[in-house]
Formats: structure tokens, C-alpha cells, sequence
């Protein structure tokens, strides 16, 4: 089992594919905290308009880790196309979950102002760690579940 297991664990030394799929998650950050931003302007609760804001970026980093970091790997197919868009979706929970905590004791337990032309930011950088915190989660586990990576790939 460990045999089968270590090739696909030396895929994900890929510097160009980290490179990549980091570059895909600052944008996937922005959309996050756009989304955040908003709802909590819009008096929304910080966890609900946090994981409203890291499913916006799910999506949008899916399609772009789909087409850029990821296209050479997987079966082509709308089913396959499918099952690698739940499997992001499932597999990504893990990361949100720890993007979702570090965020909510950071925001909640440390009173800290940063305040911008009037405007309060520190859930801006609270969300910036957890979404640092959840970027290895989330890259361990699409290259393995998602796109299953092999070794000797990119």
C-alpha cells in the first residue's frame, strides 16, 4: 500500500504545478474576500459570508485549476468532468473547514483595527491567514482525489 502510495506523493514536489495552483488560489483569495467583504458590509454573519466567499472561490478556481494548473491530467468527458468538479468540492471542504477556523478564532478572539479611509480590514487579514492555513490541505488533496497526479507528470 505504501509502495503504491509514494509515487503519487513525489508528484506533488511539482514547483511549476505549486507555482501554479498557488497563483489559482490568490485569485481564488480575492473572489473570497470580495464575496466576504460584501456580505459582511450587508450585516451577514462572519462564518456564513466566509464560507459564501470560499464556495465562490471553489468554483472559480475549479474551472481555472481545470483549464491552466490541472489539464493535462484527468479523463476528458462531461462525466469525468463531473466527478473531478464534486470531487473539488468534497476534497476542499477539509481545507475550508481549517480556512473557516483559523479565520473565525483570529476575527473573533484577537481585537485588533485596521482601519482603511474608514473602513475596517481586519477581517481581511484574518481571512488571508485561514485561507494560507487551508492552501496545503487543499493542494495535497486535489492533486491526489481530483486529478489524481502521478509522478513524473509536470
Amino acid at each position: 500500500m505504501i509502495d503504491a502510495i509514494r509515487p503519487r506523493l513525489r508528484a506533488l514536489r511539482s514547483g511549476v504545478r505549486f507555482g501554479q495552483f498557488v497563483s489559482v488560489g490568490a485569485f481564488g483569495a480575492v473572489c473570497d474576500n470580495v464575496v466576504l467583504g460584501t456580505l459582511l458590509h450587508f450585516g451577514v454573519a462572519p462564518e456564513l459570508a466566509k464560507l459564501a466567499g470560499a464556495e465562490t472561490a471553489i468554483v472559480l478556481m475549479f474551472l481555472v485549476n481545470e483549464h491552466w494548473t490541472f489539464a493535462d491530467q484527468g479523463a476528458p468527458g462531461v462525466a469525468s468532468f463531473v466527478r473531478r468538479f464534486l470531487t473539488s468540492n468534497l476534497v476542499r471542504a477539509g481545507g475550508v473547514v481549517v480556512a473557516t477556523a483559523v479565520f473565525s478564532q483570529l476575527y473573533r478572539r484577537i481585537d485588533v483595527s485596521i482601519g482603511v479611509a474608514g473602513v475596517e480590514l481586519w477581517f481581511l487579514v484574518a481571512n488571508l491567514f485561514g485561507i494560507a492555513a487551508g492552501l496545503l490541505v487543499n493542494y495535497v488533496a486535489e492533486s491526489l482525489f481530483t486529478w489524481q497526479v502521478r509522478e513524473g507528470e509536470r
